[in-house]
C-alpha cells in the first residue's frame, strides 16, 4: 500500500491559519478582560488559567469544525470571526450572570472561573453544532 502525502501543502496551510486565527482570537479575548490573565497564570492563578483555556477551547471547537468544512481560506476565516463573535458574546453574558467576574478571577476564586469556562464551552460547541455545510 502506498502512502501518499499529497494533501500534505493543504494540511498545512490549514493548519498554520487555524494556529493564527486562535492567537488573534486569543489577542482580542485577553484585551477584552479587566484583568491580566497572563500576569495572573504566571502568579499562578488557577481561576484566570481555566477562564483563558475555557475560552480558548470554546473558540477552537468551532474552529475545528469550520476548518473541516471550510470551501477555501476566506470561508475558514469567515466562519472563525462567527465564532469569536460569539465567543465575545459569551463573555459578554458571562459577565451579566458573574457579578464582578474579574475581580474574582483576580483573588483566584474558581468557582467564577469555572462558570465563564463552561460558558464558553457551551457557546463554542453550540456554534460549531450550527455550522451546517
Amino acid at each position: 500500500m502506498a502512502i501518499s502525502m499529497a494533501g500534505l501543502p493543504a494540511f498545512l496551510l490549514y493548519f498554520v491559519v487555524g494556529a493564527a486565527l486562535i492567537g488573534c482570537f486569543t489577542a482580542v479575548y485577553l484585551r477584552l478582560t479587566a484583568h491580566d490573565e497572563l500576569a495572573l497564570i504566571r502568579g499562578g492563578n488557577l481561576s484566570a488559567a481555566v477562564a483563558l483555556g475555557g475560552n480558548v477551547t470554546g473558540f477552537s471547537v468551532p474552529l475545528e469544525k469550520a476548518i473541516a468544512q471550510a470551501s477555501s481560506i476566506p470561508d475558514l476565516v469567515l466562519w472563525a470571526i462567527v465564532a469569536m463573535i460569539i465567543q465575545f458574546g459569551a463573555y459578554g453574558l458571562a459577565r451579566l450572570l458573574i457579578p464582578e467576574l474579574s475581580r474574582k478571577i483576580e483573588e483566584d476564586r474558581l468557582p467564577s472561573a469555572a462558570m465563564l469556562a463552561v460558558i464558553a464551552v457551551i457557546s463554542g460547541t453550540l456554534a460549531a453544532a450550527s455550522m451546517t455545510v
